[in-house]
């Protein structure tokens, strides 16, 4: 298992990618979408297993991921609320609310990550 590092990169949900945001950093993690209108593309918070959308300034999609970058959950979360650690979640997406609908982003899905150096990808089904 690699290291994780902050940078940038992209995110592939079946058929369409996106600019991806890695916040690996416990400074980077901890700031999260805090503080900006919306997002272009999506953040990846790791390690993370829950969220909360305090002093957001706007709504969010989130997506529970697996160590194999499988999703586990979507939700939308709106400001104000303390999303509940999933037990098996090693990383979260966030997107603009609607977002993942947009990408087919559900339970069962699978994402692949690309772009810093260090950042792993999700090895694919057999």
């Amino acid at each position: 298992m690699g290291k994780w590092a902050d940078g940038y990169g992209t995110l592939r949900a079946g058929d369409v990618t996106v600019g991806l945001e890695v916040a690996a950093s416990y400074a980077a993690r901890t700031r999260g979408l805090l503080g900006r209108d919306g997002i272009e593309g999506a953040m990846l918070l790791t390690p993370a297993a829950s969220v909360h959308t305090f002093r957001m300034r706007f709504p969010i999609d989130v997506a529970y991921l697996d160590r194999h970058f499988g999703v586990l959950a979507v939700r939308t979360m709106v400001p104000g609320r303390l999303g509940l650690p999933r037990p098996r979640a090693r990383h979260v997406l966030e997107a603009e609310a609607g977002a993942m609908r947009r990408w087919g982003l559900r339970a069962g899905s699978r994402v692949e990550l690309t772009g810093p150096e260090r950042l792993r990808t999700a090895p694919r089904d057999p």
